[in-house]
């Protein structure tokens, strides 16, 4: 099982969308995919249609518990796409996790239940943008994080600040036994612009001296309006845009690319074979 964080201190940049797509892929090319929304904005719990009404448990009873049990998963209407929904909106679970001394590992431990571990292929995190101990406890939990950054100057700025903090504040956990992941940066909603192209470069480039701990991945994820309308009817962007005419790539064509570059292992493997399951080596 390998465990993803889709994060960033920037908000907007398009995690939840980053999320929910992806999962979706990894479904449809046969891999046992669980979401979790560990954002007190509940965009991602709502991103696909559930497959029943109201879930019995979320995200709080992972995090008091410190377990994941299958009251708190809740299918998609997609096959092998399931979810644990973000149930406090008040935001209690930030302030619950801060007054204990395994916050930061409280989810990775519950990652490690039998209800998980023995079920899922692949789980997805996604997070809030703001700081915090919920954040942190999402980013310790993963094998490897997801950075969406878009190519502006402002949001450029924010990812390379952002990081390097984050390096700073949370690699000393390693010493406790939560190594941190490595971080791979996509360039996500890149625009056909040469400002916007220029700008991806030094991107690239500021990250070379950190190739160990950062890299910026060759997938670049388009500003296209599939995205979008995709997001409203509530289905997977690789779905909605199979094919298109002109330069730039189909959604179907740019989330398999990403895929195969987050999982090597599954390079040559399609959607439309979801029938034949996928491996994770």
């Amino acid at each position: 099982m390998i465990k993803f964080t889709v994060t960033s201190t920037k908000g907007g940049v398009g995690k939840t969308t980053l999320t929910a797509n992806l999962g979706a892929l990894l479904a449809d090319m046969g891999l046992r995919v669980l979401l979790i929304d560990a954002d007190v904005q509940p965009s991602l719990s709502k991103y696909f249609a559930l497959a029943t009404r109201k879930p019995s448990a979320g995200l709080t009873e992972v995090i008091v518990r410190g377990e994941l049990t299958p009251s708190c998963i809740t299918a998609t209407i997609y096959q092998n796409l399931d979810i644990v929904v973000s149930d406090d909106p008040e935001g209690n679970l930030s302030h619950w996790l801060l007054n204990r001394i395994d916050r930061g590992f409280r989810l990775r431990f519950a990652l490690q239940s039998p209800a998980l571990v023995d079920s899922y292929d692949c789980v997805l995190i996604d997070t809030q943008g703001a700081v915090g101990p919920l954040q942190d406890a999402a980013v310790l939990a993963a094998d490897i994080l997801i950075s969406p950054i878009t190519p502006e100057i402002l949001s450029a700025r924010e990812f390379k600040d952002g990081t390097l903090e984050l390096l700073e504040r949370l690699e000393p956990g390693s010493a406790l036994g939560a190594t941190l992941g490595p971080i791979k940066a996509v360039i996500y909603r890149q625009d056909r612009t040469a400002d916007a192209r220029i700008i991806a470069s030094g991107i690239r480039n500021d990250f070379i001296k950190l190739k160990d701990r950062v890299c910026v991945l060759d997938t670049v994820v388009p500003h296209a309006k599939a995205y979008k309308e995709a997001a409203t009817l509530r289905i997977p962007v690789h779905r909605h845009e199979r094919k298109r005419t002109g330069v730039m790539p189909s959604a179907y064509s740019v989330m398999h690319q990403l895929a195969w570059e987050l999982i090597p292992s599954l390079e040559g493997a399609f959607a439309d074979s979801f029938h034949a399951r996928a491996r994770i080596a």
